[in-house]
């Protein structure tokens, strides 16, 4: 039987990726209403782009094994296309959160930097993140906590090792 189908008849017949596949739909439905963002919003009392938060996310993550990170860097990051990527990256320039910067490894190449702002808002959006995960979790016993980010963590690389694979493919 191809990988394919079994695959197919595994999930079928498997509770648990049933349940699975349910709870991610809700997170990603709860994500999708932006409840963070709103949060953030709240907290910072002026309304805070989703997507100025995002850009400097992938930013903060520090550069590419190329050094530096590019707007393509960024796309993929972020699981977007370029040239939406090109677009929120232009958005957090004209908000003073990242500038351009030439490569130190090649001149030709352009490269993006956080600003003290933009370092900012990332440092602001990771805590607040942070605390929305508290109070989300705040009855769990912390031997729980850590059993789910052990887990969270394996299923987050076998994500992206598959979404990898299935990139190479197209």
């Amino acid at each position: 039987m191809p990988r394919s189908s079994k695959v197919r008849a595994a999930s079928s017949q498997d509770a648990s990726l049933v349940a699975i596949e349910r709870a991610m739909v809700r997170l990603r439905r709860s994500f999708t209403r932006r409840a963070i963002s709103r949060r953030v919003e709240r907290e910072q009392g002026e309304p805070v782009a989703a997507s100025r938060a995002f850009v400097a996310d992938a930013l903060d993550q520090g550069p590419s094994e190329e050094g530096g990170v590019t707007v393509g860097e960024v796309a993929e990051r972020l699981g977007i296309d370029p040239s939406r990527a090109s677009r929120m990256v232009s958005e957090a320039i004209e908000a003073g959160d990242v500038v351009r910067v030439a490569s130190q490894r090649d001149g030709r190449r352009s490269c993006l930097e956080l600003t003290p702002q933009g370092r900012a808002l990332a440092e602001a959006a990771g805590q607040h993140r942070r605390h929305f995960f508290v109070a989300v979790m705040e009855d769990w016993p912390a031997e729980e906590r850590k059993q789910f980010a052990r887990l969270l963590e394996r299923f987050v690389t076998s994500l992206d090792r598959v979404s990898a694979g299935s990139r190479d493919e197209e």
